[in-house]
């Protein structure tokens, strides 16, 4: 377990990735800037704590793809289950760091935050599933499309653009909470590769 633990640098990348979240959360969950739309006549608001699962979303993909192939190919360790407990409980740190922050600071945009953070992580294990780069794109791709095309009009995303809907909103929160759960279990059945 302690070779995982190192492996996987739980302490370099993991809980770094999740206090930068904590603290941008934290100070920035208002932010936010107009973009230009794409296929509508007027601008989008892309608001900071869209982009901020990201941090979660890059640190947890970079700790995964983390091998010691020397150890890992050893059949008796279960490996797939410690990795997808990293996987929840980075996503549960997460979440409750922004349910916290939304709750003191009254902020919608930071429960949007947690929820996203979910959407995007299930889609970085999905998309790890399929090829190891496209579980850094995937989400990144995601946050810029709905950035930028994901408005049908000022303040209406697309129903497809669950990260730009509200955060009370509870069918999109039950649609990323499936996404995430679909990564898991995808997780769990991926074997990964080494690193070069």
């Amino acid at each position: 377990m302690i070779w995982w633990y190192k492996g996987r640098r739980l302490t370099a990348v993991v809980l770094p990735g999740l206090l930068a979240f904590t603290l941008l959360a934290a100070v920035a969950h208002g932010e936010s800037v107009a973009l230009p739309g794409l296929i509508t006549s007027g601008g989008n608001l892309l608001f900071l704590m869209h982009i901020t699962p990201l941090i979660v979303t890059g640190t947890l993909a970079h700790s995964l793809a983390q091998r010691l192939p020397e150890a890992e190919d050893l059949t008796v360790r279960p490996l797939p289950l410690y990795d997808v407990a990293l996987a929840l409980g980075t996503v549960a740190a997460a979440l409750s760091a922004a349910v916290t922050i939304g709750a003191l600071a009254d902020s919608p945009t930071a429960y949007e935050a947690g929820r996203n953070t979910l959407f995007l992580t299930g889609l970085m294990l999905l998309g790890g599933a399929v090829h190891p780069q496209a579980a850094t794109v995937a989400p990144v791709a995601w946050v810029f499309i709905a950035a930028f095309v994901g408005y049908r009009d000022f303040h209406r995303p697309w129903p497809w653009a669950v990260t730009l809907h509200p955060a009370g909103y509870l069918p999109t929160f039950l649609f990323c909470l499936a996404v995430f759960l679909c990564g898991l279990v995808a997780l769990r059945h991926t074997r990964r590769r080494p690193t070069s």
